[in-house]
């Protein structure tokens, strides 16, 4: 190692008087300063010994060179670590190696392979140990398959350690067929490539064969064990991944923050309280797990997709050091129970302790905006985010904006900022517009996008049905019945509408006309009873929304048996009086079980929680917090 190498990094070290521990010995030699290098991870020792290799004359020694590279990176002074490998007289391949996983392993993919072709370009060949270093850095699939094509023309393919790497480079790029030929081709695959290939399937949502290879595991880590369980969660598949959960610590397995922030995802999904209050508790007898921004967000998130708002507020409150997240997740969750004015309140509270908002911020504000009718203040946050905050808005908020409008009747100017957008709108935004559509009766407009849509492919189930439910609106059944068949030869089906309801820590599931419950008569009996009652309190059934043609008697017939409705007589039959009853449903609340359900609020002294596909009613004594806008 040179003087100069020396100085390029003399501005951070300390004093050269420095003791350095080796020279109570006697002379120091290059020996003993690569010996005291080793397994040195602090930048102050890692200068004194570099120091006292200056002064000793021993700086020099290519050992000694290799250690201190490796010293200043694993103290996380890599610029450093980088200085002394270009000052090195003729680096060997085995330099290059220590540089490119020291910068691979900490995520800076793109100095990694700066650093490869930096090697490659000075005629030095890669060992199994480059190549295994520097294939996670690869994120693009094309230079992937470069690195495993140069793998095998150097007949390094076959090294475990470069197989592994291979795999999990596929794994990362979504090519499942690539990384399950390489696993197969393993004799006797360890725990890396196995967690490699069942993160691949269960990101694809190829569960099954995820599960396949999780069962067959004889040991599994934490990444094993996380890894199903998101897979679980991020495909729909809830209840599995909280019986997964539980499979865990019935097998001894002390859950890691991740883990309980995936369960944590799970019930959230499933809308069940209780199974999250329970999560909560786990977590304030962890010793593991602590109640930080990270955990701390997943519970509120949590509480509020469970109906719990007044939870969600409680753990906000007990969160010391909230970041912009924690925020954005209140200010989340105060929009979709309604309380519109407490999420823009946050808002102006966030930016007086100097927090800066993000893109998730406006979302919220705007999707709070959207639930209230508040235009004005939705056009102002949709403004500022250029103009004040630098923020780009994305097809996120430009949906929120068209929902705001077209619920507020701006049908016009809703399809006039679809058409200004720089970026082409998505399902959700033309879904919305429809809904607007028949919401305030413009048939014309409805139409002219309907068969926009139609004629250039974009047409889904949603769209399809919402067409379906404008023409027949305005009893147009001929034209209900061209779009049914429409549906029908394009393999498209209606989702049925499902209501669950949490009793007793067990979820229940209903369908409209659901007979399949082993208290189906109980349930009838009291729905029947329902009926009656809000009859007498001046309820008249709103038949137009039975999208059929049929006559009015079965109409109402077909309006008395919703899934909602059905979850709700269950809830006054299995839960004490005076208990909150909280239902979840897939799709959105039809007008009529929103009224229904507010005179039961009233006339039961019950408080109902619904949470459809787009936010939360709350009913208390006859009104709803959404004020009967939604």
């Amino acid at each position: 190692m040179s003087t100069a190498a020396a100085a390029a990094v003399q501005p951070v070290l300390p004093s050269s008087s420095a003791s350095t521990g080796g020279q109570q010995h006697g002379v120091l030699t290059a020996d003993r300063v690569a010996g005291l290098l080793t397994g040195c991870a602090t930048l102050r020792r890692t200068g004194e010994l570099h120091a006292a290799a200056v002064r000793a004359g021993v700086d020099g020694d290519r050992a000694v060179g290799f250690r201190l590279q490796r010293a200043y990176a694993a103290s996380g002074r890599l610029d450093l670590a980088v200085t002394l490998l270009r000052l090195t007289p003729d680096p060997t391949t085995v330099f290059y190696t220590s540089a490119i996983h020291a910068h691979s392993s900490r995520g800076l993919h793109l100095a990694a392979l700066a650093l490869l072709s930096e090697m490659l370009g000075r005629g030095l060949i890669p060992t199994s140990h480059t190549l295994s270093s520097s294939l996670p850095a690869c994120h693009g699939l094309a230079l992937g398959r470069a690195l495993h094509a140069y793998a095998f023309k150097l007949a390094l393919a076959g090294d475990s350690y470069v197989a592994t790497a291979l795999l999990g480079m596929y794994a990362r790029g979504g090519d499942a067929d690539a990384a399950r030929a390489l696993f197969d081709e393993m004799p006797d695959p360890h725990v890396v490539p196995v967690t490699a290939m069942l993160t691949c399937y269960a990101k694809m949502g190829a569960l099954d064969d995820a599960r396949e290879l999780f069962d067959g595991m004889p040991s599994k880590d934490f990444i094993c064990w996380n890894a199903m369980i998101d897979g679980y969660t991020q495909h729909g598949r809830p209840n599995e991944a909280l019986r997964l959960f539980r499979w865990m610590l019935r097998s001894g397995v002390d859950p890691d923050e991740v883990a309980i922030i995936l369960a944590l995802s799970a019930v959230a999904q499933l809308g069940t309280a209780e199974s999250g209050r329970w999560l909560h508790s786990y977590v304030k007898n962890s010793r593991r797990v602590q109640l930080n921004a990270r955990v701390g967000t997943a519970l509120i998130d949590m509480y509020c997709k469970c109906g719990s708002l007044e939870d969600a507020v409680s753990v906000f409150n007990s969160i010391g050091d909230k970041d912009i997240v924690v925020w954005n997740a209140m200010i989340n969750g105060y929009a979709m129970h309604g309380d519109s004015r407490k999420a823009l309140e946050m808002f102006s509270q966030l930016r007086s302790q100097g927090l800066w908002p993000t893109d998730i911020t406006f979302i919220g504000l705007l999707n709070a905006c959207s639930h209230s009718g508040l235009v004005d203040e939705g056009r102002q946050f949709f403004q500022s985010m250029e103009e004040e905050y630098a923020i780009v808005p994305k097809i996120e908020h430009y949906g929120c904006m068209v929902d705001l409008l077209g619920r507020a009747g701006l049908i016009e100017e809703a399809f006039h900022l679809v058409h200004s957008m720089t970026i082409a709108p998505d399902t959700v935004m033309w879904v919305s517009l429809l809904a607007a559509c028949r919401l305030h009766k413009n048939m014309a407009l409805g139409q002219q996008i309907a068969d926009y849509l139609v004629a250039g492919g974009l047409a889904n189930s949603g769209m399809y049905i919402l067409l379906s439910n404008i023409y027949a609106a305005v009893g147009n059944w001929e034209e209900v019945a061209r779009v049914r068949s429409m549906m029908k030869a394009s393999g498209i089906q209606k989702e049925p509408g499902c209501s669950a309801i949490e009793v007793g820590r067990k979820v229940y599931e209903f369908v409209a006309g659901d007979m399949s419950h082993p208290r189906t008569d109980e349930i009838y009996a009291m729905l029947e009873k329902m009926n009656g009652i809000v009859k007498e309190q001046g309820h008249v059934p709103q038949t137009e929304l039975v999208l059929h043609d049929l006559d009015e008697v079965t109409k109402e017939k077909a309006l008395a048996v919703h899934s909602e409705k059905l979850a709700v007589a269950f809830g006054l039959i299995s839960t004490a009086p005076g208990e909150t009853i909280k239902i979840v449903k897939n799709l959105r609340a039809c007008a009529d079980c929103h009224a229904v359900l507010k005179l039961i609020s009233k006339i039961t002294g019950r408080k109902i929680v619904f949470r459809d596909r787009n936010r939360f009613h709350h009913f208390v004594d006859g009104s709803c917090t959404c004020g009967d806008y939604w």
